[in-house]
Protein backbone atom coordinates (compact mmCIF):
# COMPACT_ATOMS: atom_id res chain seq x y z
CA UNK A 1 0.00 0.00 0.00
CA UNK A 2 1.12 3.56 -0.68
CA UNK A 3 2.24 5.60 2.31
CA UNK A 4 1.95 9.33 2.78
CA UNK A 5 -1.27 10.26 4.59
CA UNK A 6 -0.73 12.41 7.69
CA UNK A 7 -3.15 13.06 10.55
CA UNK A 8 -3.21 14.75 13.97
CA UNK A 9 -5.48 13.95 16.90
CA UNK A 10 -5.42 15.89 20.16
CA UNK A 11 -6.61 18.63 22.48
CA UNK A 12 -5.28 22.13 23.11
CA UNK A 13 -5.93 25.22 25.19
CA UNK A 14 -8.50 26.21 22.56
CA UNK A 15 -10.62 23.08 23.00
CA UNK A 16 -10.04 21.70 26.50
CA UNK A 17 -9.77 23.17 30.02
CA UNK A 18 -6.57 22.66 31.97
CA UNK A 19 -8.11 19.82 33.99
CA UNK A 20 -8.65 17.76 30.83
CA UNK A 21 -5.19 18.60 29.44
CA UNK A 22 -3.57 17.56 32.72
CA UNK A 23 -5.27 14.15 32.62
CA UNK A 24 -4.11 13.52 29.05
CA UNK A 25 -0.53 14.78 29.45
CA UNK A 26 2.41 12.36 29.15
CA UNK A 27 5.45 12.49 31.39
CA UNK A 28 8.81 12.22 29.64
CA UNK A 29 9.32 8.71 30.99
CA UNK A 30 5.97 7.57 29.54
CA UNK A 31 6.48 8.68 25.94
CA UNK A 32 8.66 5.81 24.67
CA UNK A 33 6.17 3.13 25.68
CA UNK A 34 3.26 5.15 24.29
CA UNK A 35 5.00 5.57 20.93
CA UNK A 36 5.76 1.85 20.78
CA UNK A 37 2.09 1.03 21.43
CA UNK A 38 0.94 3.48 18.76
CA UNK A 39 3.09 2.11 15.94
CA UNK A 40 2.26 -1.44 17.02
CA UNK A 41 -1.26 -0.72 15.76
CA UNK A 42 -1.83 -2.12 12.25
CA UNK A 43 -3.40 1.21 11.28
CA UNK A 44 -0.51 3.52 12.26
CA UNK A 45 2.92 3.46 10.60
CA UNK A 46 4.60 6.48 12.24
CA UNK A 47 3.86 8.53 15.37
CA UNK A 48 5.05 11.59 17.32
CA UNK A 49 3.55 12.66 20.66
CA UNK A 50 3.61 16.36 21.58
CA UNK A 51 2.68 16.90 25.24
CA UNK A 52 2.89 20.38 26.81
CA UNK A 53 0.89 22.33 29.37
CA UNK A 54 -1.24 23.79 26.57
CA UNK A 55 -1.69 20.82 24.21
CA UNK A 56 -1.49 17.04 23.90
CA UNK A 57 -1.33 15.84 20.29
CA UNK A 58 -0.57 12.65 18.39
CA UNK A 59 0.84 13.19 14.91
CA UNK A 60 0.75 10.11 12.72
CA UNK A 61 1.28 8.71 9.26
CA UNK A 62 -0.59 5.77 7.82
CA UNK A 63 -0.95 3.67 4.70
CA UNK A 64 -3.46 4.74 2.07
CA UNK A 65 -6.44 4.47 2.28
CA UNK A 66 -6.47 3.85 6.03
CA UNK A 67 -6.61 7.46 7.23
CA UNK A 68 -9.97 7.22 9.01
CA UNK A 69 -8.99 3.97 10.76
CA UNK A 70 -5.60 5.36 11.82
CA UNK A 71 -7.09 8.54 13.30
CA UNK A 72 -9.74 6.49 15.11
CA UNK A 73 -7.02 4.22 16.56
CA UNK A 74 -5.04 7.24 17.78
CA UNK A 75 -8.13 8.83 19.29
CA UNK A 76 -9.03 5.60 21.08
CA UNK A 77 -5.42 5.12 22.24
CA UNK A 78 -5.24 8.63 23.69
CA UNK A 79 -8.31 8.05 25.85
CA UNK A 80 -7.41 4.47 26.82
CA UNK A 81 -3.74 5.14 27.67
CA UNK A 82 -4.63 8.05 29.94
CA UNK A 83 -7.56 6.29 31.61
CA UNK A 84 -10.14 8.75 30.29
CA UNK A 85 -13.55 7.73 28.98
CA UNK A 86 -13.76 8.32 25.23
CA UNK A 87 -17.15 10.01 25.56
CA UNK A 88 -15.61 12.44 28.03
CA UNK A 89 -13.31 13.73 25.28
CA UNK A 90 -16.00 14.10 22.63
CA UNK A 91 -16.36 17.84 23.05
CA UNK A 92 -12.63 18.54 23.41
CA UNK A 93 -10.69 16.36 20.97
CA UNK A 94 -10.01 17.40 17.37
CA UNK A 95 -8.86 15.48 14.34
CA UNK A 96 -7.26 16.78 11.15
CA UNK A 97 -5.87 14.96 8.15
CA UNK A 98 -3.87 15.45 4.97
CA UNK A 99 -3.48 19.15 4.09
CA UNK A 100 -5.28 20.35 7.23
CA UNK A 101 -3.00 18.23 9.42
CA UNK A 102 0.11 19.70 7.78
CA UNK A 103 -1.26 23.23 8.11
CA UNK A 104 -1.97 22.59 11.80
CA UNK A 105 1.58 21.25 12.35
CA UNK A 106 3.16 24.26 10.62
CA UNK A 107 0.98 26.70 12.59
CA UNK A 108 1.83 24.99 15.89
CA UNK A 109 5.56 25.10 15.11
CA UNK A 110 5.30 28.78 14.12
CA UNK A 111 3.40 29.67 17.34
CA UNK A 112 0.36 30.81 15.35
CA UNK A 113 -1.77 28.42 17.41
CA UNK A 114 -0.18 29.26 20.77
CA UNK A 115 -1.92 30.90 23.72
CA UNK A 116 0.78 33.58 23.51
CA UNK A 117 0.99 34.37 19.81
CA UNK A 118 4.55 34.13 18.50
CA UNK A 119 6.09 32.60 21.65
CA UNK A 120 9.30 30.67 21.10
CA UNK A 121 8.92 27.80 23.58
CA UNK A 122 6.63 25.63 21.45
CA UNK A 123 9.23 25.15 18.70
CA UNK A 124 11.72 23.69 21.18
CA UNK A 125 9.00 21.45 22.63
CA UNK A 126 8.10 20.18 19.15
CA UNK A 127 11.75 19.48 18.38
CA UNK A 128 12.04 17.54 21.64
CA UNK A 129 8.91 15.53 20.77
CA UNK A 130 10.31 14.65 17.36
CA UNK A 131 13.68 13.76 18.89
CA UNK A 132 11.94 11.36 21.28
CA UNK A 133 10.13 9.74 18.34
CA UNK A 134 13.40 9.35 16.42
CA UNK A 135 15.02 7.66 19.41
CA UNK A 136 11.98 5.40 19.80
CA UNK A 137 12.09 4.66 16.05
CA UNK A 138 8.45 5.65 15.66
CA UNK A 139 9.15 8.52 13.25
CA UNK A 140 9.76 7.46 9.65
CA UNK A 141 10.30 9.33 6.37
CA UNK A 142 6.85 10.93 6.15
CA UNK A 143 6.69 12.46 9.64
CA UNK A 144 10.44 13.06 9.57
CA UNK A 145 10.23 15.19 6.43
CA UNK A 146 7.05 16.89 7.72
CA UNK A 147 8.62 17.80 11.07
CA UNK A 148 11.83 19.09 9.50
CA UNK A 149 9.73 21.19 7.13
CA UNK A 150 7.74 22.54 10.08
CA UNK A 151 10.97 23.66 11.76
CA UNK A 152 12.05 25.43 8.56
CA UNK A 153 8.67 27.14 8.24
CA UNK A 154 8.84 28.32 11.86
CA UNK A 155 12.28 29.79 11.22
CA UNK A 156 10.99 31.64 8.15
CA UNK A 157 7.99 32.98 10.07
CA UNK A 158 10.21 34.34 12.87
CA UNK A 159 12.78 35.87 10.51
CA UNK A 160 10.44 37.24 7.82
CA UNK A 161 7.56 38.55 9.96
CA UNK A 162 7.22 40.46 13.23
CA UNK A 163 5.19 37.69 14.88
CA UNK A 164 7.74 37.32 17.70
CA UNK A 165 8.62 40.99 18.08
CA UNK A 166 8.19 42.49 21.54
CA UNK A 167 7.61 40.74 24.88
CA UNK A 168 4.16 39.18 25.23
CA UNK A 169 4.04 38.40 28.95
CA UNK A 170 4.54 40.49 32.07
CA UNK A 171 7.57 38.59 33.35
CA UNK A 172 9.57 39.06 30.13
CA UNK A 173 8.52 42.64 29.35
CA UNK A 174 10.95 43.84 32.05
CA UNK A 175 13.76 43.06 29.62
CA UNK A 176 12.16 45.27 26.97
CA UNK A 177 11.71 48.15 29.43
CA UNK A 178 15.27 47.86 30.74
CA UNK A 179 16.63 47.85 27.19
CA UNK A 180 14.74 51.07 26.47
CA UNK A 181 16.90 52.69 29.13
CA UNK A 182 20.23 50.85 28.88
CA UNK A 183 20.22 49.38 25.40
CA UNK A 184 22.75 46.65 26.16
CA UNK A 185 22.11 44.80 29.43
CA UNK A 186 25.48 43.07 29.61
CA UNK A 187 27.20 43.79 32.91
CA UNK A 188 24.06 45.19 34.56
CA UNK A 189 23.02 44.06 38.06
CA UNK A 190 19.46 43.02 38.97
CA UNK A 191 17.96 43.38 42.45
CA UNK A 192 14.90 41.29 43.37
CA UNK A 193 13.00 42.77 46.29
CA UNK A 194 10.61 40.24 47.81
CA UNK A 195 10.08 36.62 46.86
CA UNK A 196 7.40 36.96 44.20
CA UNK A 197 7.45 34.32 41.46
CA UNK A 198 6.84 36.88 38.73
CA UNK A 199 9.87 38.86 39.89
CA UNK A 200 11.94 35.69 39.83
CA UNK A 201 10.81 34.96 36.26
CA UNK A 202 11.59 38.51 35.19
CA UNK A 203 15.03 38.24 36.84
CA UNK A 204 15.74 35.06 34.86
CA UNK A 205 14.78 36.82 31.61
CA UNK A 206 17.10 39.71 32.45
CA UNK A 207 19.91 37.32 33.32
CA UNK A 208 19.42 35.51 29.99
CA UNK A 209 19.55 38.88 28.23
CA UNK A 210 23.04 39.55 29.64
CA UNK A 211 22.61 40.93 33.18
CA UNK A 212 25.70 39.92 35.13
CA UNK A 213 24.31 39.15 38.58
CA UNK A 214 21.11 38.85 40.62
CA UNK A 215 20.82 40.15 44.19
CA UNK A 216 17.89 38.97 46.33
CA UNK A 217 16.54 40.48 49.52
CA UNK A 218 13.44 39.60 51.52
CA UNK A 219 12.16 40.13 55.05
CA UNK A 220 12.47 36.39 55.53
CA UNK A 221 16.15 35.39 55.15
CA UNK A 222 15.12 31.80 54.44
CA UNK A 223 12.91 32.81 51.51
CA UNK A 224 15.61 35.13 50.20
CA UNK A 225 18.12 32.27 50.25
CA UNK A 226 15.64 29.91 48.60
CA UNK A 227 14.86 32.34 45.79
CA UNK A 228 18.55 33.22 45.31
CA UNK A 229 19.27 29.53 44.77
CA UNK A 230 16.45 29.28 42.19
CA UNK A 231 17.69 32.26 40.15
CA UNK A 232 21.41 31.56 40.58
CA UNK A 233 21.84 34.76 42.60
CA UNK A 234 22.99 35.84 46.06
CA UNK A 235 20.84 36.52 49.14
CA UNK A 236 21.24 39.69 51.22
CA UNK A 237 19.73 41.01 54.50
CA UNK A 238 16.60 43.14 54.30
CA UNK A 239 18.36 45.87 56.25
CA UNK A 240 20.80 46.33 53.35
CA UNK A 241 18.05 47.50 50.95
CA UNK A 242 19.45 51.03 50.54
CA UNK A 243 22.95 49.71 49.84
CA UNK A 244 21.57 47.19 47.37
CA UNK A 245 19.64 49.93 45.55
CA UNK A 246 22.93 51.74 45.16
CA UNK A 247 24.51 48.69 43.52
CA UNK A 248 21.66 47.57 41.25
CA UNK A 249 20.78 48.85 37.78
CA UNK A 250 17.39 47.13 37.53
CA UNK A 251 15.07 46.59 40.52
CA UNK A 252 12.21 44.08 40.43
CA UNK A 253 9.90 44.48 43.40
CA UNK A 254 7.03 42.24 44.47
CA UNK A 255 6.69 42.02 48.26
CA UNK A 256 2.94 41.98 48.91
CA UNK A 257 3.48 44.63 51.59
CA UNK A 258 0.51 46.74 52.67
CA UNK A 259 2.41 50.02 52.14
CA UNK A 260 5.26 51.19 49.87
CA UNK A 261 8.71 49.94 50.83
CA UNK A 262 10.50 51.87 48.04
CA UNK A 263 10.04 55.44 49.26
CA UNK A 264 11.20 58.71 47.75
CA UNK A 265 13.58 59.21 50.70
CA UNK A 266 15.12 55.75 50.32
CA UNK A 267 15.57 55.98 46.56
CA UNK A 268 16.97 59.55 46.69
CA UNK A 269 19.59 58.38 49.19
CA UNK A 270 20.50 55.47 46.93
CA UNK A 271 20.72 57.73 43.84
CA UNK A 272 23.21 60.00 45.60
CA UNK A 273 25.43 56.98 46.27
CA UNK A 274 24.98 55.97 42.62
CA UNK A 275 25.95 59.49 41.53
CA UNK A 276 22.64 59.58 39.65
CA UNK A 277 23.40 56.70 37.31
CA UNK A 278 20.13 55.45 35.70
CA UNK A 279 18.01 53.10 37.79
CA UNK A 280 15.08 51.11 36.38
CA UNK A 281 12.45 50.08 38.94
CA UNK A 282 9.82 47.55 37.86
CA UNK A 283 7.10 47.38 40.51
CA UNK A 284 5.08 44.20 39.93
CA UNK A 285 3.38 44.27 43.34
CA UNK A 286 -0.33 44.82 43.94
CA UNK A 287 -0.71 46.93 46.03
CA UNK A 288 2.33 48.80 44.71
CA UNK A 289 5.69 48.65 46.47
CA UNK A 290 6.97 51.98 45.12
CA UNK A 291 5.75 55.49 45.80
CA UNK A 292 4.69 57.06 42.51
CA UNK A 293 6.72 60.20 43.16
CA UNK A 294 9.88 58.11 42.73
CA UNK A 295 9.36 58.37 38.97
CA UNK A 296 10.05 62.12 39.18
CA UNK A 297 13.56 61.63 40.62
CA UNK A 298 16.28 62.33 38.06
CA UNK A 299 17.69 59.12 36.61
CA UNK A 300 14.90 56.90 37.95
CA UNK A 301 12.62 55.08 35.51
CA UNK A 302 9.59 53.64 37.32
CA UNK A 303 7.19 51.12 35.78
CA UNK A 304 4.25 49.50 37.58
CA UNK A 305 2.05 46.52 36.65
CA UNK A 306 -0.26 48.73 34.54
CA UNK A 307 2.71 49.91 32.49
CA UNK A 308 3.84 46.34 31.92
CA UNK A 309 0.39 45.13 30.92
CA UNK A 310 0.03 48.03 28.48
CA UNK A 311 3.32 47.09 26.81
CA UNK A 312 2.12 43.48 26.59
CA UNK A 313 -1.19 44.55 25.02
CA UNK A 314 0.57 46.79 22.50
CA UNK A 315 3.04 44.04 21.60
CA UNK A 316 0.29 41.45 21.18
CA UNK A 317 -1.65 43.86 18.97
CA UNK A 318 1.44 44.23 16.77
CA UNK A 319 1.86 40.46 16.67
CA UNK A 320 -1.77 40.08 15.60
CA UNK A 321 -1.09 42.39 12.66
CA UNK A 322 1.86 40.22 11.64
CA UNK A 323 -0.12 36.99 12.07
CA UNK A 324 -1.85 37.47 8.71
CA UNK A 325 1.48 37.64 6.87
CA UNK A 326 2.73 34.63 8.82
CA UNK A 327 -0.43 32.64 7.99
CA UNK A 328 -0.01 33.44 4.30
CA UNK A 329 3.59 32.23 4.44
CA UNK A 330 2.47 29.01 6.13
CA UNK A 331 -0.22 28.40 3.48
CA UNK A 332 2.40 28.64 0.72
CA UNK A 333 4.65 26.16 2.50
CA UNK A 334 1.70 23.79 3.07
CA UNK A 335 0.96 23.73 -0.66
CA UNK A 336 4.58 22.87 -1.44
CA UNK A 337 4.78 20.14 1.17
CA UNK A 338 1.45 18.69 0.05
CA UNK A 339 2.94 18.14 -3.43
CA UNK A 340 5.80 16.20 -1.86
CA UNK A 341 3.41 14.09 0.25
CA UNK A 342 1.27 13.25 -2.75
CA UNK A 343 4.38 12.35 -4.74
CA UNK A 344 5.28 9.80 -2.06
CA UNK A 345 2.01 7.97 -2.69
CA UNK A 346 3.01 7.10 -6.27
CA UNK A 347 6.56 6.00 -5.40
CA UNK A 348 5.61 2.33 -4.75
CA UNK A 349 3.64 2.23 -8.03
CA UNK A 350 6.54 3.72 -9.97
CA UNK A 351 8.90 1.22 -8.36
CA UNK A 352 6.64 -1.71 -9.25
CA UNK A 353 6.17 -0.41 -12.79
CA UNK A 354 9.92 -0.07 -13.29
CA UNK A 355 10.57 -3.55 -11.89
CA UNK A 356 7.89 -5.07 -14.16
CA UNK A 357 9.20 -3.35 -17.29
CA UNK A 358 12.79 -4.38 -16.53
CA UNK A 359 11.71 -7.94 -15.78
CA UNK A 360 9.94 -8.23 -19.15
CA UNK A 361 12.92 -6.68 -20.95
CA UNK A 362 15.42 -8.95 -19.16
CA UNK A 363 13.51 -12.14 -20.05
CA UNK A 364 13.28 -11.20 -23.73
CA UNK A 365 16.88 -9.96 -23.95
CA UNK A 366 18.09 -13.27 -22.51
CA UNK A 367 15.94 -15.12 -25.04
CA UNK A 368 17.36 -12.98 -27.85
CA UNK A 369 20.93 -13.63 -26.76
CA UNK A 370 20.29 -17.38 -26.91
CA UNK A 371 18.85 -17.04 -30.40
CA UNK A 372 21.79 -14.87 -31.53
CA UNK A 373 24.10 -17.67 -30.49
CA UNK A 374 22.43 -19.89 -33.08
CA UNK A 375 22.24 -17.25 -35.83
CA UNK A 376 24.23 -18.08 -38.97
CA UNK A 377 23.59 -14.95 -41.00
CA UNK A 378 22.96 -11.23 -40.59
CA UNK A 379 19.34 -11.81 -41.57
CA UNK A 380 18.84 -14.23 -38.67
CA UNK A 381 20.48 -11.71 -36.28
CA UNK A 382 18.10 -9.02 -37.47
CA UNK A 383 15.14 -11.38 -37.14
CA UNK A 384 16.07 -12.27 -33.54
CA UNK A 385 16.44 -8.59 -32.54
CA UNK A 386 13.15 -7.59 -34.17
CA UNK A 387 11.41 -10.52 -32.48
CA UNK A 388 12.78 -9.38 -29.13
CA UNK A 389 11.36 -5.90 -29.63
CA UNK A 390 8.00 -7.26 -30.71
CA UNK A 391 7.75 -9.63 -27.72
CA UNK A 392 8.67 -6.85 -25.26
CA UNK A 393 6.04 -4.55 -26.74
CA UNK A 394 3.35 -7.27 -26.76
CA UNK A 395 3.96 -8.26 -23.11
CA UNK A 396 3.94 -4.65 -21.93
CA UNK A 397 0.77 -3.92 -23.89
CA UNK A 398 -1.14 -7.02 -22.80
CA UNK A 399 -2.50 -5.79 -19.43
CA UNK A 400 -3.46 -2.22 -20.46
CA UNK A 401 -5.07 -3.44 -23.72
CA UNK A 402 -7.07 -6.08 -21.84
CA UNK A 403 -8.31 -3.45 -19.38
CA UNK A 404 -9.29 -1.08 -22.19
CA UNK A 405 -11.26 -3.79 -23.98
CA UNK A 406 -12.96 -5.38 -20.99
CA UNK A 407 -14.15 -2.40 -18.91
CA UNK A 408 -17.56 -0.73 -18.74
CA UNK A 409 -18.05 2.30 -20.99
CA UNK A 410 -17.59 4.92 -18.27
CA UNK A 411 -14.54 3.12 -16.93
CA UNK A 412 -13.07 2.70 -20.40
CA UNK A 413 -13.45 6.41 -21.13
CA UNK A 414 -11.43 7.21 -18.00
CA UNK A 415 -8.82 4.59 -18.89
CA UNK A 416 -8.51 6.00 -22.42
CA UNK A 417 -7.99 9.50 -21.01
CA UNK A 418 -5.38 8.28 -18.51
CA UNK A 419 -3.60 6.17 -21.16
CA UNK A 420 -3.39 9.10 -23.57
CA UNK A 421 -2.01 11.28 -20.78
CA UNK A 422 0.48 8.71 -19.48
CA UNK A 423 1.97 7.92 -22.88
CA UNK A 424 1.49 11.28 -24.58
CA UNK A 425 -0.76 9.77 -27.25
CA UNK A 426 -2.42 11.93 -29.89
CA UNK A 427 -6.14 11.64 -30.58
CA UNK A 428 -5.43 9.94 -33.91
CA UNK A 429 -3.60 7.16 -32.08
CA UNK A 430 0.00 8.13 -32.91
CA UNK A 431 2.40 8.83 -30.06
CA UNK A 432 3.43 12.41 -29.52
CA UNK A 433 7.16 11.77 -29.83
CA UNK A 434 7.44 8.69 -32.01
CA UNK A 435 4.59 9.82 -34.29
CA UNK A 436 6.11 13.25 -34.86
CA UNK A 437 9.47 11.67 -35.69
CA UNK A 438 7.82 9.32 -38.13
CA UNK A 439 5.97 12.13 -39.88
CA UNK A 440 9.10 14.28 -40.16
CA UNK A 441 11.23 11.43 -41.52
Amino acid sequence: MAAGDVFVVGVSWRTAPVGVRERLAYRDDEVDAALADLVASPDIEEAVILSTCNRVEIYGSCAEPGLAAAAASARSFLARSRGVAAEGLAGHIYERSDEQAIRHLFRVASALDSMVLGESQILGQLKDAYGAAVRAQSAGPILGRSMEKAFQVAKRVRSETGIARGAANVSSVAVELARRVFGDLHGKTVLVVGAGKMSALAARHLHSAGASGILVTNRSPEKAAELATEVDGSAHPWGDLQRLLGEADVVLSSTGAGEPILTVKLVKAAMKVRRWRPLVIVDIAVPRDAEQAIGKIDGVYLFDIDDLEKVVRDNIAERQKEAEAAASLVDGEVAEHRKWLHAQKVVPTIKSLREYFHQVATVEVDRCIRELGKAESPAEVEKAIRRMGELIANKLLHSPMSALKAGEQAEVEKLVEVTNRLFGLQQNGATGEAGSKKRSA
